[in-house]
């Protein structure tokens, strides 16, 4: 049975995930085909990567379509806004997965088109958390973009971890998704009220303290002021300034 172009590009995949640098020689080898039958489906290697790109950016806007973000992010409203940020960071999560090798690759960053459809998507992404920081989900001192990137991050870190054996693969979710939330500091936990002594072994009450005379206002410690939001760029636009 003749192997189909998207039965080679799945195969591509599973190797540059695992290859990034593969080339079209390994990757035909990879998918069970010659060489000539890799090059009647994609003439270069920038071919078949940016099939691959393409690929990858139509199941991001999938995942954002599936999520519910778009709708969330219109109607503002709070339980929507939560559900569809669980359904879409655990969908990027799959997407990360899935197309690993691509999210560090400099040069499908400087692609025009491939550049168009990621400012695109990633605007999306930008407008939703705004909509939770608005709606109190998020911190609304930080600016969004900046939210979109550590995202970004977290799904680097998801790839890194899977190909080095680090995380189960079943724990992903939870873990990016309490990272992303609750960052890494520890919770601090309600201790238990204790029960109350026997009134016999009470101790004795202790006097209340005079209060003490409150500092003059010259010798107050200073409100530190929020300072504004600093701007961010976006990924596309730093990626393309390094390359």
């Amino acid at each position: 049975m003749a192997a189909t172009r998207d039965h080679i590009m799945k195969l591509a995949i599973q190797h540059l995930n695992e290859s990034p640098a593969a080339s079209m020689a390994q990757l035909a080898e990879a998918a069970g085909v010659s060489r000539a039958t890799l090059h009647r489906h994609f003439s270069s290697r920038d071919d078949l990567m940016l099939a691959l790109a393409h690929r990858a950016y139509d199941q991001w806007g999938d995942v954002q379509v599936s999520s519910g973000m778009v709708a969330a992010t219109a109607s503002a409203g709070r339980e929507e806004l939560e559900q569809a940020m669980d359904a879409l960071l655990t969908g990027l999560i799959e997407v990360a997965d899935a197309y690993g090798f691509g999210l560090t690759d400099d040069r499908l960053a400087t692609h025009p088109e491939l550049r168009r459809r990621g400012d695109e998507l990633e605007e999306r992404e930008v407008a939703f958390y705004a909509a939770a920081q608005c709606a109190g989900l998020l911190r609304a001192d930080l600016p969004a973009r900046w939210i979109s990137n550590v995202v970004y991050g977290l799904l680097v870190a998801v790839r890194e971890s899977l190909r080095n054996g680090d995380v189960a693969r079943r724990d992903v979710p939870r873990l990016l998704i309490g990272t992303f939330l609750d960052g890494a500091a520890p919770q601090h936990q309600t201790q238990p009220p204790q029960q109350a002594r026997p009134q016999q072994q009470a101790r004795p009450q202790h006097q209340a303290q005079a209060p003490q005379e409150a500092r003059p206002e010259h010798q107050a410690w200073p409100q530190q002021q929020a300072q504004p939001p600093q701007q961010v760029q976006s990924r596309q636009q730093v990626r393309g300034e390094e390359g």
